[in-house]
């Protein structure tokens, strides 16, 4: 599957859907994006049960600031929603088979449950 780029009028959108979405934070200027790009599509290509989407941080910079990218490339993964990954650096491909492979298996009731706790505590103080 091929990737889908992304906006600030499509972002919320696509990473609040059910399922798996990867979202490749980059900028035509950056060596390591660029270095990434091949072992992303790469992955798309792999896995066309998920999402992968690009945000152009030139193209998006409002975007880019309201999630706090600061860093370039930057991965977020989100599953049904819920935003479980979220850090710079680009990755080989064994590294993100492997992040893939971790969030699949992701308990998700137990997750929801961990951020219920975390919001309550949250309130409590």
């Amino acid at each position: 599957m091929a990737t889908i780029t992304l906006s600030e009028t499509t972002f919320s959108d696509t990473v609040e859907q059910s399922g798996i979405v990867l979202v490749d934070f980059w900028a035509a200027w950056c060596g390591p994006c660029r270095a990434f790009a091949p072992v992303f599509q790469a992955a798309a290509e792999e896995h066309p049960e998920i999402v992968f989407a690009k945000v152009d941080t030139e193209a998006e910079p409002a975007l880019a600031g309201s999630l706090g990218i600061r860093s370039i490339p930057t991965l977020m993964i989100f599953r049904d929603g819920i935003l479980v990954f979220a850090e710079p650096g680009a990755r080989p491909a064994p590294a993100l088979a492997k992040l893939i492979e971790a969030v699949q298996g992701l308990d998700m009731e137990a997750v929801r449950a961990e951020i219920a706790a975390r919001e309550m505590a949250a309130e409590a103080v």
